[in-house]
């Protein structure tokens, strides 16, 4: 199959690419390196995941209709994976036309493409983030979510809304993917686990906001990337999957397992709940289990030993 892939240079886009390659797929890879975190990050997992293989890469942003128009037009595609999106809670207040222009925008841009050219099948990431302040634990696909608290989530929900569209006009298959707290080696510097780590081993103060009352549904890449290529394999139909580990993870844990794996105590600055949080995330996965034999095998331990031994080795 030839595979649009967006957001080839980001974390889950990346190790997507690596396991598609490996499996022999054939790969165009859209990615606009953007500076929300160091693109020296993204170059490097282009080397280092997907160096000496043969793929296709276009460097720009899917906003832009008219590159992106060419990419159609250059290549036969058999399926997209949308994983390019502009991501971060806090990172939308104040920058919320990019949000626009990214998500929204350039989702509809390749919908609208994937229709024009014949292109069947599309799977695309959203979030957990759509949930907004549910309280009912944990999350199913079956739950309300038209009250995001925040642009990042709303862009998300907008995306699962603009797929139906294209999938009741136009007979797109369409799977949604509600991503929860994606995690592991050559993961986002803007993550939590990311900075405590960076914080703690450089004797830096930790913000710990809701007192330390967060609760995360952590899931490891690996597990993430099989769920993915699961959709990509299976998809028919409209249908959104959570794909999360179900097994929250309290954020002090968390902290006491770097600190563990360090042997380094954390100094910790307790904040309250911050605008756009959510206390907890909590993935129901019956669903991806049974469509998609979704099966998450990566504990909250293993995973971040992973990540620490990556981070020592490639970061310090």
């Amino acid at each position: 199959m030839a595979i649009l892939l967006t957001g080839i240079a980001g974390f889950i886009g990346s190790n997507t690419a690596q396991k598609l390659l490996a499996r022999g797929e054939e790969i165009i890879g859209i990615d606009n390196f953007n500076d929300y975190y160091d693109p020296t990050l993204k170059e490097r997992r282009i080397s280092q995941f997907l160096g000496g293989h043969d793929f296709k890469l276009y460097r720009f942003d899917i906003a832009n209709s008219h590159d992106l128009a060419q990419v159609f037009a250059e290549n036969k595609i058999d399926k997209i994976c949308h994983l390019a999106a502009q991501a971060g809670v806090r990172y939308s207040f104040s920058n919320p036309d990019i949000y626009l222009q990214s998500n929204i925008i350039g989702t509809n841009n390749l919908l609208e493409l994937a229709h024009k050219y014949g292109v069947k099948d599309f799977v695309f990431a959203s979030s957990s983030s759509v949930y907004g302040g549910n309280k009912k634990v944990p999350f199913s696909e079956t739950d309300n979510v038209d009250h995001p608290i925040s642009l990042y989530a709303a862009t998300k929900k907008s995306n699962e809304l603009q797929a139906y569209v294209y999938h009741h006009l136009y007979g797109l298959n369409c799977f949604g993917l509600r991503f929860f707290t994606v995690y592991g080696p050559w993961g986002r510097p803007d993550m939590a686990y990311y900075k405590f780590t960076d914080s703690i081993l450089n004797d830096r103060p930790i913000d710990v906001f809701n007192g330390g009352q967060h609760k995360r549904d952590f899931t490891y890449i690996d597990d993430m990337v099989a769920g993915i290529i699961s959709a990509l394999d299976n998809c028919k139909g409209y249908e959104i999957f959570n794909l999360g580990h179900s097994q929250p993870v309290a954020l002090e844990y968390l902290i006491s397992i770097i600190e563990d794996k360090l042997n380094k105590k954390a100094i910790k600055n307790y904040l309250p709940l911050q605008a756009g949080d959510v206390p907890e995330t909590y993935a129901d996965i019956t669903k991806a289990k049974k469509f998609l034999g979704y099966n998450p095998q990566i504990s909250i331990e293993e995973g971040l030993d992973k990540f620490l031994m990556w981070y020592i080795r490639y970061i310090v």
